[in-house]
């Protein structure tokens, strides 16, 4: 039988699996696979349940098992010659933090694919993800901090209470209490000052959608960003706007117009952010956007610090859900992340640093790097579910053959950063990173 490893994941916090028991089980029974899995103290599945569908629990290091499903980086001394892993490895922007482990993987003569890059060819849609579940636990954590930074201002009435998304018994039962705080707002609002309040989304993607999803169980009505300045205040009622790229950013050239394909081949060098018009209109933002140095900052630690200025240190802007917790990217001023326990900072626009919590003198941001993990059986098995059709061929394909004669789906080729210790043709350019 073709032995099929799942490692324990070293990164504190993270309950999420890449293949839950579930799906063990049918791959044995389809496919004869047999699979090991590494122990785990704090993975939402256990070993127990594991051994129940015919796992095996064992280590992976120097064991004989060729294929290595992770999820989050792997530590460098873990990596052997001819093995294949697959993990989300944070690797394809030049990410100064693995570079070391990138090195490594290319020392040992492994192979890498990565997650992030199974997407549709040509159209580069991801089809493996966890975008959906960072969005419902997002926009849950986000909502919970704006609430208690409200408590904090002493800003009254609050209705916006909820418990840490992690305490909630799965998807279902979050919704039922972020209903909850629904009806709280209908029946006894929220207070008139922070009316109207407007919820922004930058992006519209997977994430984004996940985030919409739980705001949209609260009493709500959807405007364009063109109607932000004249919206009327109404303390039982939310206002929800999503930002598209021609609303986000602008050709530095007066004369052009906007096209899309365009910004996405030239990004900031022809193009630059206009988001800072909308910003004073937003009281809770929503980051949902892939970023990349290649485009524009939505807004930039200067421009907060004007805006601080000019509104006397009482901006409408109280927090930012920073979900694709870009550091020091599209929202300049996350300049950290943070872990589900403690999920939010305080940038001081006045110093420019960040105190952890809630508490303290500026806007506060919800940065939490692994959100998906707050729901961690419903987003193993989502995420199994979209990576389920690439897994009889990953197991299967010959790693002895040459690159261009790899039999993968082309999905999983264009996801092969690493092929036998070499960077494949579309990801040479990372050499420049690790010189």
């Amino acid at each position: 039988m073709t032995k099929v490893g799942i490692r324990c994941e070293d990164k504190p916090y993270e309950l999420r699996t890449p293949i839950p028991p579930q799906f063990v089980k049918a791959f044995s029974e389809k496919h004869g696979f047999d699979f090991v899995v590494e122990h785990s103290d704090q993975r939402a599945y256990t070993d127990e349940e594991y051994k129940q569908v015919g796992a095996q629990i064992s280590k992976l290091r120097g064991s004989p098992v060729k294929i290595i499903f992770g999820l989050k980086e792997i530590p460098s001394a873990e990596f052997e010659k001819d093995k294949v892993y697959l993990f989300f490895a944070h690797v394809i922007k030049g990410q100064s933090y693995n570079m070391d482990m990138l090195r490594q993987i290319l020392k040992m003569g492994a192979t890498l694919i990565d997650y992030e890059r199974i997407v549709e060819v040509p159209s580069e849609k991801r089809l493996v993800f966890f975008g959906n579940w960072a969005g419902f636990a997002g926009m849950s954590e986000t909502l919970r901090a704006f609430g208690q930074r409200l408590e904090y201002e002493g800003i009254k009435p609050n209705p916006f209470k909820l418990k840490p998304t992690y305490e909630y018994d799965g998807l279902g039962a979050l919704e039922d209490a972020v209903r909850q705080m629904g009806n709280r707002i209908k029946e006894e609002g929220f207070a008139k000052e922070l009316a109207p309040l407007v919820t922004g989304f930058i992006g519209y993607g997977n994430t984004s959608k996940g985030a919409q999803a739980i705001f949209d169980l609260l009493p709500h009505k959807e405007v364009e960003p063109n109607q932000l300045a004249d919206l009327e205040p109404n303390p039982h009622l939310l206002y929800k706007v999503v930002f598209r790229e021609e609303d986000t950013v602008r050709p530095r050239n007066p004369d052009a117009t906007f096209e899309l394909q365009h910004y996405y081949k030239h990004g900031k060098e022809l193009y630059e952010s206009q988001f800072m018009e909308y910003v004073p209109y937003i009281t809770v933002l929503m980051n949902c956007i892939y970023w990349t140095d290649k485009y524009p900052k939505m807004i930039t630690k200067a421009e907060l610090s004007e805006h601080w200025e000019e509104t006397g240190g009482k901006p409408r802007l109280k927090i930012v859900g920073d979900i694709s917790c870009d550091i020091e990217g599209a929202i300049e001023f996350t300049l950290d992340s943070t872990k589900p326990y403690k999920p939010c900072f305080v940038y001081d626009p006045t110093k420019g640093k960040i105190k952890l919590g809630i508490e303290g003198k500026g806007v506060a941001v919800m940065a939490v790097d692994n959100l998906p993990t707050e729901l961690p059986r419903e987003a193993s098995t989502s995420f199994s579910e979209s990576l389920q059709r690439f897994v009889p061929a990953i197991v299967k394909a010959d790693y002895t053959v040459p690159f261009n004669k790899l039999n993968l789906p082309p999905e999983v080729l264009k996801a092969t950063i690493v092929y036998r210790g070499e960077l494949t043709p579309e990801y040479e350019y990372l050499k420049q990173y690790l010189k």
